[in-house]
C-alpha cells in the first residue's frame, strides 16, 4: 500500500490550496482516509477524515468552515480543498489510512501514511 501525496505549495494568507492523496491498491467500504499536518518540534495533529463507503466527514474544529476533504473512488484520491487559509496552517500535511473502520482523531489509528507535502502561508 502506497500513498502519494501532492499538490502543497506557496499561498498568501486568505489564499486557496487543493491536497491530493492518491493510494495504491484496493481501498474497502469500511477504511477511513484522513489528513494530518506536522510543524517540526510539534506533535502530529489530526485535519479532516472520510469513510471511504459513505463519505461520511469529520473535522479538526481549527479548520471547520474552512476546510473539505472528499474523494473520488474512481480515482482512489483523497482530496482536502483548503480555503481562507492562515499562516497557522503552514504544517506538512500528510495523508493517512485507518483499515480498522471508524472516523478518528487519533494517528495511532492509522495503519499507512504518505510523505507528506508542504503547505506554507505567507501572512
Amino acid at each position: 500500500v502506497q500513498l502519494q501525496a501532492s499538490g502543497g505549495g506557496l499561498v498568501q494568507a486568505g489564499g486557496s490550496l487543493r491536497l491530493s492523496c492518491s493510494v495504491s491498491g484496493r481501498i474497502w467500504s469500511r477504511d477511513v482516509m484522513g489528513w494530518f499536518r506536522q510543524v517540526s518540534g510539534k506533535e502530529r495533529e489530526f485535519v479532516a477524515a472520510i469513510s471511504w463507503g459513505d463519505a461520511v466527514t469529520y473535522y479538526a474544529r481549527a479548520v471547520r468552515g474552512r476546510f473539505t476533504i472528499s474523494r473520488d473512488s474512481a480515482e482512489n484520491t483523497v482530496y482536502l480543498q483548503m480555503n481562507s487559509l492562515k499562516p497557522e496552517d503552514t504544517a506538512v500535511y500528510l495523508c493517512a489510512r485507518n483499515t480498522r473502520g471508524g472516523i478518528s482523531e487519533r494517528s495511532t489509528e492509522y495503519d499507512y501514511w504518505g510523505q507528506g507535502t508542504l503547505v506554507t502561508v505567507s501572512s
